[in-house]
């Protein structure tokens, strides 16, 4: 099973000592690195003795969100914030006519941390309001860095908190879901253009029309893009702003309950992107220069900001900004009862020169002085914090350097992630597509790069990306049929860049899955070739959502093409399922042919071929194979499936044998329509 068991973690130098040697027994190229890498785990130590005392467990340390923010608590209203750099700080909004007044002026705590108490008639559900800081040599409205509700007006598009305390809080009706321990299949979604309209999508939109779809597709997990409040829509919720507030352009926190419980009541469980990595640089909205200095949350100077990204860099060395991250961690499980996060962004923290323009390409570049161990420290407590509150929880990383241990146990020399992104396939994948001619391109490095993992880590594949759908680059099935999508896929209307398009799409689909090691990822729409780019409104397409949005009409539509890519990909996650392909052994390789460009493997109790020939079918092509007989139970090339029928559905094959250097060697001859995969059953 790929679901991890989470143990008592490193506590002393022999439990240090004891899963350094378990790493460099599974690893011995890190040898060189040993006193490195014992370094960092003792930081992971120190660094957690550091901010509980030895007194409180993590989890009680990581609960800030319960202290700092508005809450309602014996019949009165307690705000708290931290800003050391403050000289006076009012709370402003529609309860004092955004104005200051000395009634609601904060009273300086120890440690800058600031308080005010209120009577229980100060606020009433739905009150907007917002901070008004004063400094040293200047002041400034910021929202509350705990507000867990914010809002923008529609009018003057400025942002605010707003009160959310209604009068009866959330009741859930799916309370106990627990994560299957099972390999995840991994439905990527992003709300506001989940939707067919022109708009900007609603958490109740999804949740009466996109997630019967994601149901009946037969994935079990949900991740979705973009929670976090983020002020530009186009960042893909990326330039997060208010970390503990779902972005209200979606809808209410409770309607995201509503949609987490309707995904738990149909056995979907929910990931969420949770943005540590960076902070958008917004100064009224966001973090930085909070109570006037670019250091309260941040690294001051160059290193405090990501050029690229334009975005603010955490510093993650700080008792303050692990507080404030680590609760924000527990905030997500605690609130709204999510099953785990994928972390964005990690090569990014993991590096001072955030990966920009770095290959890695030799051990070195893990343990060189361009590592941000208090980084790696934080994603290590984390992943600890997170699997202590939910030992089911999921966590995902995504890293392109390849940073060893990212996704081992703690207890084996890694850092606690369940998962990396095997982020190199898509990659490949494209780089096939843009640079090789069907008939070049290489098996045998096609074969090394799906499978080309860590023995330690347990790895979710996919064959593209979101990014890759977006204006400026091009999805796998564009690149593969380009404008002939917008004429030629209905049914009935024969055309060859279309027929190759699609008879790809399916075969690139299921090696990617048959390979992966412990997880598969689809981005929304892709599992039917979605023909349109993403483009979020902005001012260089007059604010348009016409490109911000998913056609599930071309899906739905009997007449076109769409539904047998939608039927291939459907079934194959079924079938995934009912083998448990990716929760048993790891793919082995039976037959590899670069000139006849053939690839047989067998996974899971199945055999897989594949012939990505574009213009060669073989007719009798054998491979040594256990004998017995065999059924096929699945092929791309189906009428179903928008193939040409070429083989027989449910066909037998029944081995036979030779003497060879006497041994009898058993075969079996297989039909290999061109670009065609199937899949065999041994009786």
């Amino acid at each position: 099973m790929t679901g991890s068991t989470h143990k008592p973690v490193l506590s002393s130098n022999d439990q240090i000592q004891k899963a350094l040697d378990r790493l460099l027994a599974i690893d011995p190229y890190l040898n060189p690195y040993e006193k490195i890498i014992q370094r960092r785990l003792r930081k992971i130590i120190d660094t957690e003795n550091r901010l509980t005392g030895g007194k409180i467990s993590l989890a009680d340390f990581a609960s800030g969100h319960e202290y700092f923010g508005l809450h309602f608590q014996n019949n009165q209203w307690v705000f708290r914030e931290w800003a050391p750099n403050a000289d006076k700080i009012f709370l402003i909004g529609d309860m004092t006519d955004w104005q200051e007044k000395e009634a609601f002026s904060l009273k300086r705590l120890d440690n800058g941390i600031w308080e005010i108490r209120l009577s229980s008639d100060t606020f009433k559900h739905q009150d907007l309001y917002r901070l008004r800081i004063q400094w040293p040599g200047g002041e400034g409205d910021r929202i509350p860095a705990y507000a867990r509700r914010v809002v923008q007006d529609p009018t003057t598009l400025i942002f605010n908190a707003q009160v959310w305390h209604p009068a009866a809080s959330y009741q859930w009706q799916c309370s106990n879901f627990r994560r299957p321990a099972e390999a995840p299949l991994v439905y990527e979604a992003h709300i506001g253009m989940a939707q067919e309209e022109e708009k900007i999508g609603s958490f109740q939109e999804f949740s009466a029309n996109i997630l019967p779809r994601i149901a009946e597709s037969g994935y079990d997990t949900i991740q979705f893009m973009a929670i976090q409040e983020h002020p530009y829509y186009g960042s893909f919720g990326y330039q997060v702003s208010n970390f503990f507030a779902v972005s209200s352009r979606f809808g209410t926190p409770d309607d995201f309950k509503a949609l987490i419980d309707e995904a738990h009541s149909a056995g979907l469980a929910v990931l969420m992107d949770i943005i540590h990595s960076h902070a958008v640089s917004n100064e009224t909205e966001g973090l930085s220069r909070f109570d006037g200095t670019l250091h309260q949350y941040f690294h001051g100077g160059p290193r405090g900001r990501h050029n690229l990204w334009d975005s603010r860099c955490f510093d993650y060395g700080r008792h303050q900004v692990l507080h404030f991250l680590l609760s924000n961690c527990r905030f997500w499980l605690d609130e709204y009862h999510l099953d785990g996060f994928r972390f964005d962004g990690i090569t990014s923290m993991l590096y001072l020169h955030h990966g920009m323009n770095k290959a890695f390409t030799t051990y070195d570049d893990y343990f060189s002085d361009s590592v941000d161990e208090d980084a790696l420290a934080y994603l290590a407590l984390a992943n600890k914090l997170i699997h202590t509150l939910r030992p089911d929880a999921g966590t995902i990383a995504e890293d392109v350097s390849g940073m060893p241990g990212l996704a081992a146990s703690l207890e084996n020399g890694g850092y606690g992630f369940d998962y990396r992104f095997a982020m190199g396939v898509p990659d490949n994948w494209i780089k096939l597509i843009k640079e090789v001619s069907d008939e070049n391109w290489p098996m045998g490095h096609l074969w090394h790069e799906l499978t080309n993992r860590r023995a330690d880590e347990n790895t979710i594949s996919y064959a593209e990306s979101h990014d890759q759908a977006l204006v400026g680059d091009k999805s796998i099935i564009f690149r593969l049929i380009a404008e002939d999508m917008y004429d030629h896929m209905g049914i009935g209307d024969e055309n060859i860049r279309v027929d190759r398009g699609m008879a790809l799409h399916k075969m690139i689909r299921l090696i990617t899955l048959a390979t992966a090691g412990a997880g598969y990822l689809n981005f929304m729409g892709n599992e039917f070739g979605h023909p349109e780019w993403i483009d979020f409104p902005r001012e260089g397409n007059d604010w348009s959502c016409k490109y911000a949005r998913r056609q599930w009409h071309l899906v739905d539509d009997p007449n076109l093409k769409y539904q047998f890519l939608a039927r291939f990909d459907r079934d194959m996650i079924a079938l995934t399922k009912k083998f448990q392909l990716l929760d048993n052994s790891a793919p082995h390789l039976l037959h590899e042919h670069s000139d006849n460009k053939v690839i047989i493997f067998k996974r899971s109790g199945l055999l897989f071929a594949f012939n990505f020939h574009p213009l060669n079918s073989y007719s009798d092509y054998r491979l040594e194979a256990p004998s017995g007989k065999y059924k096929m139970i699945l092929d791309s090339d189906s009428p179903k499936y928008g193939g040409h029928g070429r083989l027989v559905t449910g066909q037998e094959h029944v081995t036979s044998f030779d003497i060879v250097a006497n041994r009898r060697m058993h075969h079996l001859s297989l039909y290999l329509p061109t670009r065609t995969a199937l899949i065999l059953q041994q009786a």
